[in-house]
C-alpha cells in the first residue's frame, strides 16, 4: 500500500468548506480524521455522483450564486445526456456574480486582479476599479454595434486587460473566444473564421524571453480577406514595435473607451446563454469550438475553486497558465466569483530570473499556487536553491493539472515549494467541459501522483473496452452523467460532438483519457487514450514508461512514442532530457531500458533510448507526442507547428540516434 504523503490537521478540516456542506446535508465530520471520517467523506462523493440533482441544487444554495429570476427546473434529460438542459427558467450573468456584487460590498476596495508583465511592469485593479473599467469597455462594445450573442475574440498575453476584455464581452451578452497569443496567423484565421468573430481584442505587442513579437501585425496577416470582423481593439503597451492600424477597422484601447460610460447594465441572460467558446488545441485535426454556459461556469468553476482548493475571500490565487487555454477563463470566474485576487503573469517560469515564479508567490502573498508538472520539471532543472530561498509562507495550497504526474517531481513540488506543508489538488478536465473530472478535496489525505477522488457530483468510472467497470485496472475514463459545463454541442458541428463523446458508450461520456482506480478508491491518470501502445498485443500507455524512466535520477523528462515493427506491431522508442548533473552515456542508456523492463516488464522493453536536449511542448507545457514521433519517423508535413512553443526541439528529435 502507498504511504499518504499528506493528512489534514483537525483545523484543516473544520475550517473547510466542503465540511461546512457536508454537515449540513447529514454527513459526519470527524475533524480528527481516521477511517470513519475518510469513508463518511468518500460516501458523499459517492452519493453526490449517484444523485446529481440533490448535490447540484445544495451545492448552488451554498455556493450562493446570484440569479436574477430562480430555475424551476434543474435538469432535463427529455434529449438524451448529450443534450441535457440545465437550470430551465434561470437567469444570470457571471459579471453579476464575479464583480456587480462584490464592487458593492465590503470587498470594493480589495485587490480583485494582480497582473504583471515579463519586463516586470505590475498593474492592480481593486473590485471597484475592475468593474468601472469592464463597465466602460462593455458600453464601447455595444456602441460598436455588439449584439448578445456575437463572438469575440481575444488575441491578448496574459495580462490584465484581457480579463476586461472577457468580462466586458461577457457583460452584454457576447461570447469571449480566447486565442493564444503565440499562435501563428493560419491558425489565428482558422480559429476567426470558424467563430464568425465580430470584435478582436489584441495588442501592439507580446513579451516572450527578453523578445518583442509584432503581435497586431501577426494578426492583420490572420484578417485578410475575412469579412466577419468588424472590428479590432488594440491595447498598446508603449514597446518599440510597429502597430499598422487600418482606418475604419481598428481602434487603440483608449480611443474606443473615449466617451464610454462607466456604467453599463449588465445583461439578464438565460442560464444556459453561452459565455465561452474554447477552442481544442488543434494538435490533430482542426480545432473544435466547445461551448459553455454562464450558468455551468459558475456552477462547475465555483464548486471546484469552493471545495477542492477550499478558496475564500482575501485569498490570492495564482495558476500559472494562458487565458487561451481553460485555465485562464477558469481561474479569473472562479476566483473573483469567490472574492479572491487572482494573480496573472505573462511570460515563461523561469524568464528573467529561474526564480521568477516563487519571486510571484512571495512578492504578491500567493495563497494557491497551480502549475503543471512539466512546468515543475522545467524549474527542477533550475536547482533546488532558486526555490531554497524562498520560504513562501503565504502558500496554504498547491495545485497543478494538464498531464500524469512522476512520484519524484510530485514529492519535489509538495516538499519544497510546499515546504511539506501545502496539500497538491491534482485536478483533470478539459477543454471540453471547462472544469474537472478528478479533483482532491483537501480533507482527504493525498498520495503522490494521485488525483485522489472524482469531482464532486461527476459520476465518473473507468470502463473497459466492452462498457464494463474496472477496479485495479486501466481503461477508459468515462462519465456516466452530464454536469452542467459540459459542451454544449460543438459549434457548428453536432455530428463530430457524438461522434468524439458519445458514441464509444452510447449515453456515456467517454472523455479519451486513459485512468485507473485502485480497490482503495484513488485515482490515477495515464495520458490520452489515443496515445496508447499495443505492444505483442498488449495495450501500455506511453505515460506509464515515462514515469519509469523519470524514476532514475538523471531524467528530467521523456517522451516514449510507438514505432512500426515487423513481429511486435509497435516498438517504443524513448527520448529523454538529462538532468544538468548528468551526461549522456551507453551505460546511462543501458540503466533507462532496465528501468522499464524493471517497471513493466520485458514485453515492454524500448527498442531504443535516446538523448535530447529538450522536446516539443505545446504554450500549456504539454509534451506534444504525435510530433515526437512523427520527427522520428521522418515525416515531411508535421503540420500547424503554431501551438509549439519551442520548434527546435524537433530538430534534434531527427537527428537523434
Amino acid at each position: 500500500m502507498t504511504e499518504d504523503v499528506w493528512s489534514p490537521s483537525a483545523e484543516w478540516i473544520e475550517r473547510a468548506h466542503v465540511t461546512r456542506l457536508m454537515r449540513s446535508l447529514g454527513f459526519e465530520v470527524d475533524v480528527n480524521g481516521g477511517a470513519a471520517h475518510e469513508r463518511s467523506v468518500r460516501e458523499f462523493v459517492k452519493r453526490s455522483a449517484d444523485d446529481i440533482e440533490w448535490f447540484w441544487n445544495a451545492a448552488l444554495r451554498d455556493l450562493g450564486l446570484l440569479w436574477d429570476a430562480p430555475y424551476h427546473t434543474l435538469l432535463d434529460l427529455s434529449r438524451g445526456p448529450a443534450y441535457a438542459d440545465w437550470f430551465l427558467g434561470g437567469k444570470l450573468n457571471i459579471v453579476r456574480n464575479c464583480l456587480d456584487r462584490h464592487a458593492r460590498s465590503e470587498l470594493a476596495d480589495q485587490p480583485a486582479l494582480i497582473s504583471e508583465t515579463e519586463d516586470g511592469l505590475v498593474k492592480r485593479w481593486t473590485f471597484a476599479e475592475l468593474e468601472r473599467e469592464v463597465s466602460r469597455m462593455a458600453d464601447a462594445l455595444r456602441r460598436l454595434g455588439v449584439q448578445p450573442g456575437e463572438r469575440i475574440a481575444s488575441y491578448m498575453p496574459m495580462i490584465g486587460e484581457v480579463a476586461i476584455a472577457m468580462f466586458a464581452a461577457h457583460k452584454i451578452g457576447a461570447v469571449f473566444v480566447p486565442i493564444f497569443s503565440g499562435y501563428a496567423p493560419p491558425a489565428v484565421r482558422d480559429r476567426l473564421d470558424d467563430g464568425e468573430i465580430a470584435v478582436v481584442f489584441t495588442s501592439d505587442a507580446a513579451l516572450r524571453r527578453g523578445k518583442s513579437f509584432a503581435l497586431k501585425a501577426e494578426l492583420d496577416r490572420a484578417l485578410v480577406g475575412l469579412s466577419c470582423v468588424r472590428h479590432v481593439i488594440v491595447h498598446k503597451r508603449g514597446v518599440e514595435i510597429a502597430c499598422p492600424m487600418q482606418a475604419g477597422r481598428d481602434l487603440f484601447w483608449e480611443d474606443a473607451l473615449h466617451g464610454a460610460s462607466d456604467v453599463c447594465p449588465t445583461a439578464s441572460l438565460p442560464a444556459l446563454a453561452p459565455a465561452l467558446m474554447l477552442y481544442t488545441s488543434g494538435t490533430t485535426g482542426k480545432p473544435k469550438g466547445t461551448l459553455h454556459t454562464h450558468a455551468g461556469c459558475l456552477a462547475q468553476m465555483g464548486k471546484e475553486l469552493m471545495y477542492n482548493f477550499d478558496v475564500r475571500p482575501g485569498d490570492v490565487f495564482f495558476w500559472f497558465t494562458d487565458i487561451g487555454w481553460m485555465m485562464g477563463p477558469w481561474e479569473l470566474i472562479g476566483g473573483l466569483m469567490h472574492g479572491a485576487t487572482v494573480v496573472m503573469l505573462e511570460g515563461a517560469p523561469d524568464y528573467p530570473t529561474p526564480d521568477r515564479v516563487w519571486r510571484t508567490v512571495e512578492a504578491q502573498q500567493v495563497t494557491t499556487l497551480g502549475i503543471s508538472p512539466t512546468a515543475v520539471r522545467l524549474l527542477i532543472r533550475s536547482g533546488e536553491e532558486q526555490v531554497d530561498k524562498h520560504p513562501m509562507p503565504s502558500l496554504r495550497m498547491l495545485g497543478s493539472t494538464g498531464e500524469p504526474w512522476d512520484p519524484e517531481s510530485y514529492l519535489w513540488y509538495f516538499d519544497k515549494v510546499g515546504k511539506g506543508r501545502c496539500p497538491v489538488i491534482n485536478i483533470s478536465g478539459g477543454t471540453d467541459i471547462a472544469g474537472c473530472f478528478l479533483a482532491p478535496l483537501p480533507v482527504l489525505p493525498l498520495r503522490a501522483a494521485t488525483l485522489q477522488s472524482p469531482g464532486l457530483g461527476m459520476a465518473v468510472d473507468v470502463f473497459d473496452e466492452n462498457g464494463k467497470s474496472l477496479v485495479g485496472e486501466v481503461g477508459y475514463l468515462v462519465c456516466k452523467k452530464p454536469a452542467p459545463s459540459m459542451t454544449r454541442s460543438l459549434w457548428k458541428n453536432d455530428a463530430k460532438y457524438l461522434e468524439a463523446y458519445w458514441s464509444k458508450f452510447p449515453g456515456i461520456w467517454n472523455h479519451g483519457d486513459w485512468a485507473m482506480v485502485d480497490a482503495e478508491g484513488f485515482w490515477y491518470l495515464f495520458g490520452r487514450a489515443d496515445d496508447t501502445l499495443k505492444i505483442a498485443g498488449r495495450r501500455v500507455g506511453p505515460g506509464e514508461i515515462e514515469a519509469a524512466l523519470i524514476e532514475h535520477d538523471a531524467v528530467s523528462e521523456a517522451a516514449a512514442v510507438g514505432v512500426p515493427d515487423q513481429l511486435k506491431g509497435t516498438e517504443v522508442v524513448c527520448f529523454v532530457v538529462l538532468q544538468p548533473t548528468h551526461s549522456a552515456s551507453e551505460s546511462l542508456r543501458i540503466e533507462l531500458v532496465q528501468c522499464v523492463v524493471d517497471a513493466l516488464g520485458k514485453v515492454d522493453r524500448p527498442k531504443a533510448v535516446l538523448f535530447v536536449d529538450d522536446l516539443p511542448k505545446t504554450r500549456s507545457a504539454k509534451i506534444v507526442r504525435r510530433l515526437v514521433q512523427q520527427r522520428y519517423l521522418g515525416s515531411a508535413d508535421l503540420g500547424d507547428l503554431s501551438s509549439i512553443a519551442n520548434p527546435e526541439a524537433l530538430e534534434a528529435i531527427g537527428r537523434a540516434r
